[in-house]
């Protein structure tokens, strides 16, 4: 991102933002399967569109860019890119991983990942010292998501990666909550980002992406094998998508974190609200830490109500806030984690962690925040008991 001051204008311009062959403005969506060869023997750099496409090439290079990073891939959803992170490791090897994480992720090492041998253990990482005292020959990475979902933990990602370098592991950043215009892993020291870019990334509730971006060639080499063999790309129009997502994610970012700080303020001083979780609030855990890797705390919060507040009857009497699974849409969305995205979680796991029944995911939309404070403030009137 050199030529840029500013990510900004690499979210517009950065990667093949043109078109090679016409000067289109927009990289056009070549939908196509396979291509024709000049001469048998000859190695095209076109030949099949699961190897590689043009339109799925310039988001790649567009991602890498704006992460800092030395190569991007594309996956048909998040757990595509996860799945295809974690085809990096061998039989045996174990891989330490956040206390709150994404629930399919933990379901993908808990039901699939384990059948291969490959293990996992769930560790605090926001205690350093207590991390490192995990890591055995066996361990290989440490996987981590800051802020976590769904309680907003903050995990000192340099530290995190100082600690991986110095034992030879892997460090592996799930970046979706933040992006790369909040937040950028592989500068603190991270080998591996992950996106589920259907996300902030994507921004409009229209597309499912998952992008991978790493720190080094041989990581590249070793990442590029596995896309191409395993084949779970992103096709050339939802990249093309995803593109035209990623040109407004700096405006809309920009307005989802203005609504999310004066949603958290409404939220931390209402009467009904027993805990809330943000890490752009002054008093919040790793508060200091989201400072200093950070640019804010992003738009994602959660929060619980007192027991005499039915939360069912709160999710009942919204009217502009959708319940909904997902995050990162232009529209505001609320979840309960644990029936929803941390189901696979088990009931005494989600407890140890924090992830309660009365927990509540807000994805704050950039709808006008007067609109999103009123919503809420009538769904919890109507859920007092």
């Amino acid at each position: 991102m050199a030529q840029y001051k500013n990510i900004g204008s690499a979210l517009i311009h950065g990667g093949i933002s043109t078109d090679a062959y016409t000067g289109a403005v927009n990289v056009p969506i070549y939908q196509t399967s396979t291509y024709q060869q000049s001469a048998l023997g000859e190695t095209p750099k076109w030949e099949y569109s699961r190897t590689g496409n043009p339109t799925r090439a310039a988001l790649e290079a567009l991602i890498a860019e704006l992460e800092h990073g030395r190569a991007g891939f594309a996956f048909s959803s998040g757990m595509a890119a996860i799945t295809a992170v974690l085809s990096l490791f061998q039989s045996g090897d174990q891989i330490l991983i956040s206390g709150n994480v994404y629930g399919g992720t933990f379901r993908l090492l808990d039901k699939v990942f384990k059948h291969f041998n490959i293990g996992y253990s769930i560790e605090d990482t926001t205690d350093l010292a207590s991390l490192e005292s995990k890591i055995t020959p066996q361990v290989k990475a440490i996987l981590v998501e800051s802020p976590a979902n769904p309680l907003l933990t903050i995990t000192d990602l340099a530290g995190v990666a100082k600690i991986a370098k110095k034992h030879g592991i892997l460090s592996i950043v799930d970046n979706t909550f933040m992006t790369p215009y909040l937040q950028r892993p592989l500068e603190l020291g991270a080998h591996i980002v992950v996106h589920s870019a259907t996300k902030y990334l994507g921004g409009h509730s229209d597309v499912v992406a998952g992008l991978v971006v790493v720190n080094d060639d041989a990581l590249a080499q070793k990442m590029a094998f596995i896309q191409n063999s395993t084949g779970g790309i992103l096709g050339p129009f939802d990249s093309f998508l995803l593109i035209r997502g990623i040109k407004t994610l700096g405006v809309r970012l920009d307005r989802h974190v203005e609504n999310a700080r004066k949603a958290a303020e409404y939220l931390k001083d209402h009467k009904a609200v027993k805990k809330v979780y943000y890490p752009g609030l002054a008093d919040a855990q790793g508060y200091e830490i989201n400072k200093r890797q950070a640019k804010n705390g992003g738009a994602m919060i959660s929060f619980e109500l007192y027991e005499n507040y039915d939360i069912k009857k709160f999710f009942q009497s919204l009217k502009l806030i959708a319940l909904a699974e997902s995050l990162g849409g232009v529209e505001s969305l609320v979840c309960h984690p644990a029936s929803m995205t941390h189901a696979a979680i088990p009931y005494e796991v989600r407890q140890k962690v924090g992830i309660t029944d009365g927990l509540i995911r807000l994805s704050v939309g950039i709808e006008n925040i007067d609109d999103i404070l009123a919503d809420l403030d009538q769904a919890i009137a109507e859920s007092e008991e």
